[in-house]
């Protein structure tokens, strides 16, 4: 079966589509409202790595609960993004269209969380959702394009 018969079928995609629209309401509630709530001395960090560094380095400081959301929770949670944007969108199969997507797409979160002080803003959230983007988009590039075609 070659990539346009079943990548591209009409069920296929309104089902990734369904997928993308269910995947955004659930990170919009958990990025803007679950357990979060408009902070009066909000925080925000420009520096990269400032927040990564010490969790890599100094990991006995922190619990594994507050370890393991903080790296890993903002990687994985953004797999799923790596795979349907360029399943949906054509345009965003080139990797430096799909990135400069991806990271346009959370520098807008985090903006949002800076004007509302829901959240916060930290670029090192951006480069730990931006490696599970990139996890989920070689996973696209490597299982679900089929093999002997182009890959743009």
């Amino acid at each position: 079966m070659n990539e346009k018969s079943w990548l591209h079928s009409k069920w296929i995609l309104a089902t990734v589509g369904f997928m993308a629209v269910l995947y955004v309401l659930i990170m919009g509630n958990l990025l803007f409202v679950s357990g979060r709530t408009q902070g009066l001395y909000y925080q925000y960090n420009l520096v990269p790595f400032e927040t990564i560094r010490p969790l890599l380095l100094e990991r006995e400081r922190y619990h594994t609960d507050a370890w393991v959301k903080n790296l890993f929770g903002n990687i994985v949670l953004f797999i799923p993004l790596g795979i349907w944007i360029p399943w949906l969108f054509r345009r965003c199969r080139s990797f430096l269209i799909f990135t400069s997507t991806v990271v346009l797409l959370l520098l807008g979160v985090e903006v949002i969380q800076l004007i509302t002080r829901v959240g916060s803003f930290d670029v090192d959230d951006i480069i730990l959702n931006t490696v599970g983007a990139w996890i989920g988009y070689a996973g696209f590039k490597l299982f679900l394009l089929s093999p002997g075609k182009t890959r743009n």
